[in-house]
């Protein structure tokens, strides 16, 4: 495998994930659903942030991210307050406890979605897939990405 196609894969894994997320009960959405785990993975990372500087983390313009923001505040997943060194930023935060509708998206399960990818049927095969990625996911957390930026600066 090159670059390329590992590029390709996470692509396609990118999709599949999105695909396997509930969307019932959402309505239209302005904001898509990568930009919203995008900022949720931001803000996990680096809790207290203002919307420009995950704009800046992020590459995302900053009413992408704060329309991200919005959804995620309005879903239960992180919550907002003033910096007290400058009242007119909001700091955004992993929210104290996990709401429904987080529980109901870290609990909803990717075989659906895959088995729909892989066009099969077959439960064994979609588990075999299953174990692969967690496996692979076991090995590549995201401090894996946090060692690639580190490296680029030396």
């Amino acid at each position: 495998m090159n670059g390329v196609e590992l590029f390709l894969l996470g692509r396609t894994l990118m999709k599949i994930g999105e695909e396997a997320l509930p969307t019932e009960g959402l309505g239209d959405q302005p904001t898509s659903v990568r930009t919203v785990l995008i900022v949720v993975s931001d803000v996990r990372a680096h809790p207290g942030s203002a919307v420009g500087e995950i704009a800046t983390r992020t590459g995302l313009p900053q009413s992408a991210v704060s329309a991200g923001v919005a959804r995620l505040r309005e879903a239960g997943a992180v919550v907002t307050e003033p910096d007290s060194r400058d009242r007119r930023r909001l700091l955004i935060r992993p929210a104290p406890e996990i709401s429904d509708r987080v529980e109901q998206v870290r609990s909803t399960s990717i075989d659906g979605a895959l088995a729909k990818a892989l066009d099969t049927a077959d439960p064994q095969r979609v588990a075999e897939i299953v174990a692969l990625l967690e496996e692979v996911a076991r090995h590549l957390t995201p401090q894996a990405l946090v060692r690639l930026r580190s490296e680029d600066v030396q």
